[in-house]
């Protein structure tokens, strides 16, 4: 008996030695206590759940672990095996659900037996190394897991409300052939009951040195309470659930990819990595992997290099550092990386720059105001809806009906002159004319045009039409974002600066792509004359 003691003793501390605080718990009150047991998945592992039509499935690396409680006997390992308990949430089968009883059952007797062919010989490390190493391969499940549908489950239940009478589906007794002779029972919750996504499914293992099968009148009382609560939960609207409740099959799938999620977290942040920047070696929880393309770069790097282009307003420049790769951090990850005060600024330029990137959008162009507003593309009217301004689309001045901008703009510089002073010619030409007069006049000549029309005029309106004339002239409008742009030389391939969207300078066509077929199916060149006598 002290032997069997020792033994007992060594093993545990053995155990202690061996797993962390988290995979085995000691009761030191008894030889007593619980092992989780993390089971090894093979690559491309994946967990499936059929609803109706859609099939649900996902790739996971980690699974929740099985429970292994154990109390060791005073005669253990000399004669008797550890008393034990195996709690699983995910060993279920998507054809018979009594078959989760098989299963569960299968893996008590084989912990049996593997102390059966080391009899006298300590045994607990053995078993955690089976069902860490073969669980799966002994269960025949090699690279999916198949979760039951809700709504097959409930066939199954009134398939066993009809044999409930003739067996008791919450007791399953088995004696082995061999000495001493255990009995075992499996204890499986009622598949009808709705479970919270922490039920699991139990088998127990409880050795007895009697021979025979023994009567257990606590598997009767519970068959007699599972009867009454089929009785009570006949009703048609017992499966009935609202659109914001989520099934049994639904939880237990999401305890699923919970666990994965933070299990795959924890090795990150274990695991060392080299940075993408500065090519150093740092530990995961000081790292931040992007999960659009999986690229990993330590904090101060990224950290950094997400500041630099926020100051500088590009935005649209807040992505992987890595070269000709499309992925970006996410704003929580943006957020972490440059502080609350640089973040607004990334929040407020990336709307912005969103805004800018839509076709449908421009601003107000009262400078007290500035909002954005939705126009509609078959008119050119806009009304803001903040401060209510009816403007036209295209000149940005205020609406003028079918009447042309152009028109508008003429009509505009006919204005009644400053008292005292000349009216400024009317065409084009004659206000460039007056403007060459007087920005290489000398300093009496000046002062001459000045007393005549206004130095006012001279210096700030006249040159604020010019320009205006100039940019009308010259510039054109991005058919995506309507940002006027000027071309000074090159092909007729052009790039917005500002939403950088591809287009024909010729006829205003967006391009996906800088070798599009677009000039070979219309009329407009690729390389304008002019360019190609300077080529």
């Amino acid at each position: 008996m002290n032997t069997d003691l020792e033994e007992q003793e060594d093993e545990l501390l053995a155990l202690q030695s061996i797993f962390d605080s988290e995979e085995f718990v000691r009761d030191e009150s008894k030889s007593a206590g619980e092992i989780r047991v993390s089971v090894e998945l093979p690559a491309d592992f994946n967990v499936v759940l059929k609803e109706g039509d859609s099939l649900r499935q996902y790739e996971i690396s980690f699974l929740p672990p099985l429970l292994l409680t154990f109390d060791l006997p005073q005669d253990y390992p000399s004669s008797s095996p550890p008393s034990f308990t195996l709690t699983c949430s995910w060993l279920t089968h998507p054809q018979f659900i009594s078959y989760l009883l098989l299963q569960l059952h299968a893996l008590g007797v084989q912990l049996t037996d593997l102390y059966q062919a080391t009899r006298g010989a300590v045994v607990l490390f053995s078993w955690v190394q089976f069902l860490r190493e073969d669980a799966l391969k002994f269960l025949d499940i090699h690279s999916v897991l198949e979760l039951p549908s809700d709504e097959h489950n409930t066939e199954l239940c009134d398939q066993d409300k009809d044999s409930a009478t003739l067996s008791e589906p919450n007791n399953i007794e088995h004696t082995p052939t061999s000495e001493p002779t255990d009995d075992q029972h499996c204890d499986v919750s009622d598949p009808c009951e709705p479970h919270l996504p922490g039920s699991s499914s139990q088998v127990q293992e409880n050795p007895s040195t009697s021979d025979g099968i023994s009567t257990d009148s606590q598997g009767a009382c519970a068959l007699d309470s599972h009867q009454q609560t089929q009785t009570r939960d006949s009703s048609p609207n017992k499966h009935q659930t609202s659109d914001l409740s989520i099934t049994p099959s639904q939880a237990l799938m999401s305890q699923i990819l919970l666990y994965n999620a933070a299990q795959k977290q924890k090795l990150f942040t274990t695991t060392l990595f080299d940075c993408g920047v500065c090519f150093m070696s740092w530990l995961g929880s000081e790292c931040v992997q992007l999960f659009q393309c999986g690229h990993i770069f330590c904090k101060p790097c990224l950290g950094k290099f997400c500041k630099v282009q926020i100051k500088e307003g590009n935005v649209r420049g807040v992505t992987c550092p890595e070269a000709d790769c499309g992925g970006s951090p996410t704003p929580a990850q943006v957020r972490s990386l440059v502080g609350e005060e640089l973040f607004s600024r990334y929040d407020r330029l990336l709307l912005q720059s969103t805004l800018d990137h839509m076709a449908d959008v421009t601003y107000c162009p009262r400078n007290s105001c500035g909002s954005a507003v939705i126009v509609d593309t078959s008119s050119t009217a806009a009304m803001c809806s903040v401060c209510n301004f009816a403007f036209c689309v295209k000149c940005k001045k205020t609406y003028h009906g079918a009447q042309d901008c152009h028109t508008m703009k003429t009509e505009k510089e006919d204005i009644i002159p400053q008292r005292g002073y000349a009216s400024l010619p009317q065409s084009k030409e004659g206000l460039k004319a007056v403007w060459d007069d007087y920005s290489s006049a000398s300093k009496e000549r000046k002062r001459i045009l000045e007393r005549r029309y206004g130095r006012d005029v001279m210096q700030g309106t006249l040159t604020m039409w010019l320009s205006d004339d100039w940019i009308t002239d010259n510039c054109k409008h991005c058919p995506h974002c309507f940002c006027k742009i000027q071309k000074i030389s090159g092909c007729n391939v052009m790039t917005c600066t500002r939403c950088h969207q591809l287009f024909c300078w010729a006829c205003l066509t967006r391009l996906e792509k800088y070798g599009s077929d677009h000039f070979q199916s219309s009329d407009c060149v690729h390389y304008p004359l002019d360019f190609a006598y300077r080529a």
